[in-house]
């Protein structure tokens, strides 16, 4: 066995020795692998089921029924706008594109090329009375505007360059 399959898998491994490596637990086992990656690789996935002793389908179907996984890196700041009726009337689609602007993104492309933005278009996010929302990683931004949606993204650049 090779050290970067060792260095590579290592994490997995403990994560499906902590579930006795249960294809009944798979959920809990992708919330996890998950937690460490920041989304769930080909290759791992691949890996815990053959692990798991289940087919790889099983183990992708799973982390594309349940919208919580995702299968593609995301960047360090998730960046979610609500487009629910309240966001929407009062113009949640000018924030999504004053974001996809402000960061080289499209509807096809939801991460910048620095991997720092991730741009997720959500249905709901349960925040009527404080239309339009958006939310960066756990932080609820209310009363968005275009101009507050870039002063936010000014402050967190902002950020970034003051801690590199």
């Amino acid at each position: 066995m090779s050290i970067g399959f060792t260095t590579k898998f290592e994490k997995v491994c403990a994560i499906l020795d902590k579930y006795e490596r249960n294809p009944h637990r798979l959920i809990a086992i992708l919330q996890e692998i998950q937690e460490e990656y920041a989304y769930l690789p080909e290759d791992i996935m691949t890996y815990t089921a053959n692990a798991l002793g289940v087919t790889p389908g099983s183990v992708f179907g799973a982390a594309t029924f349940y919208s919580h996984f995702t299968l593609e890196p995301k960047g360090k700041y998730v960046i979610k706008v609500c487009d629910g009726t309240a966001c929407h009337v009062k113009k949640s689609a000018d924030i999504i594109k004053t974001l996809e602007t402000g960061l080289g993104l499209s509807a096809k492309k939801k991460t910048s090329d620095d991997m720092l933005f991730t741009l997720e278009t959500v249905a709901c996010l349960g925040a009527c009375g404080l239309a339009p929302v958006v939310v960066v990683n756990e932080n609820v931004h209310s009363s968005m505007t275009k101009d507050k949606t870039l002063g936010l993204l000014k402050k967190i650049r902002e950020e970034e360059a003051a801690d590199a």
